[in-house]
């Protein structure tokens, strides 16, 4: 994408937008240091969706540009990636090239907005579970505590406001001709090995990531016979059992 001036800009953009709706919001912390409410999450889905690649730099950019007006640490590290897989994901399993459809009746809109909670919900647990689990493997903030926070705050935000600010936007950005797939040529797309495989495999590594994480972090496991008494997951815990299910979503964004 870099070598795309439009691209190069809409990264630009997009980080620009992130960090102005992030910093007014550093002033009200949910976990002081780590993390706040962030109606700004929004942002990384709908331009994932439109900008692709754009929206996924732009996004992990802009949220370290925030990070510097007071949460600036180790977290910005995984914040960075966390937000990165927020937007990819996000673009991943949603084909831009299929968007007009929605436009042709209510039905299709109706499908659209339904696409659009269960890709929330798969983008929030990848961003969570990236976060969350860096921070937990360090010691510094739990990962029931961190992850369920961040988790339902991005689904809240992306499922009620994405739709609505991705209505309002798509007809502009495809009027402007900004959509990601019609600056890109087609001989820079990839190919995807197993597309199908590499969407279950997305979903499975994100979903399989936060619930590891929320049940190992929070204790539950201790109360399940099969997870109490498993030398694999006494053993390395719950940033094992998160690694290996972002392994997984890693795997599944590869080839798809």
């Amino acid at each position: 994408m870099w070598k795309y001036t439009k691209m190069v800009v809409l990264c630009s953009i997009t980080a620009g937008i992130f960090a102005a709706i992030v910093i007014p919001m550093k002033s009200i912390p949910i976990i002081p240091g780590s993390t706040e409410i962030r109606p700004a999450s929004v942002i990384p889905v709908v331009f994932g969706i439109l900008f692709g690649p754009a929206g996924a730099w732009g996004s992990a950019i802009g949220n370290v540009i925030g990070d510097f007006f007071g949460t600036l640490g180790i977290g910005t590290l995984f914040g960075f990636f966390g937000n990165f897989f927020y937007s990819l994901t996000a673009y991943k399993l949603f084909d831009a090239r299929k968007i007009n459809s929605i436009y042709i009746n209510s039905k299709k809109k109706i499908l659209f907005i339904l696409t659009f909670f269960y890709i929330g919900v798969v983008s929030s647990g990848a961003c969570a579970s990236i976060i969350a689990g860096g921070l937990d493997s360090l010691g510094l903030v739990p990962f029931a505590l961190l992850g369920s926070i961040i988790f339902i705050n991005n689904i809240v935000v992306s499922v009620i406001l994405g739709p609505v600010v991705f209505i309002v936007l798509y007809p502009r950005i495809e009027k402007w001709d900004l959509l990601w797939t019609e600056i890109m040529s087609d001989t820079d797309f990839k190919a995807p090995t197993a597309p199908f495989a590499g969407k279950v495999l997305i979903i499975a590594g994100s979903l399989c990531a936060i619930g590891a994480g929320l049940i190992l972090s929070s204790g539950i496991s201790s109360s399940i016979p099969f997870l109490s008494s498993n030398p694999w997951i006494t053993k390395f815990g719950t940033t094992g059992a998160v690694a290996a299910s972002l392994l997984v979503l890693l795997i599944g964004c590869l080839i798809s």
